[in-house]
């Protein structure tokens, strides 16, 4: 099945790939290999809140996917609009904004591990860092950079 006809069995539409916010491009290419900028929570609206404060695991996972749903969207463009160029995923960073003592920033991050497994399979596979923030642009609640391999 193509990585289209997949998302879309999901129900997921890609986004036009997020806009840089500051002084920075959203991916560089090199060979074949996409370095993605780092995409926050913000889908139709910032997803914005603290894990361990005013926002509990489900809903910090729920944030996670849409920032891998943004990453995607972002390899779509470095590949010139097709996404079936994407060879797998090679490594994730999550940042999760939380408290000092919450500890469950892997069980977040999974929602983007979680859905790109479930999208692409074993290409979806990585490598991956999950680490707290005491805080994260716009008040965001989480942001993820990614590293592709295309075609």
């Amino acid at each position: 099945m193509s990585i289209a006809a997949k998302l879309e069995s999901l129900g997921v539409t890609l986004p036009d790939a997020p806009a840089p916010a500051a002084n920075y491009v959203p991916f560089v290419r090199v060979g074949n290999i996409v370095y993605v900028s780092g995409q926050i929570s913000k889908a139709d609206d910032l997803i914005t809140g603290k894990l361990g404060d005013d926002m509990d695991v489900a809903a910090g996972a729920a944030a996670a996917k849409v920032c891998a749903i943004n990453l995607l969207a972002q390899v779509r463009a470095a590949c010139g609009g097709d996404i079936e160029k994407l060879v797998r995923v090679i490594k994730l960073t999550g940042f999760v904004n939380s408290t000092a003592d919450f500890t469950d920033q892997p069980q977040v991050i999974n929602g983007a591990s979680d859905f790109l497994v479930e999208a692409l399979g074993d290409a979806g596979r990585h490598s991956r860092s999950a680490v707290s923030a005491a805080s994260l642009p716009l008040g965001v609640a989480v942001e993820i950079e990614g590293i592709f391999e295309v075609q």
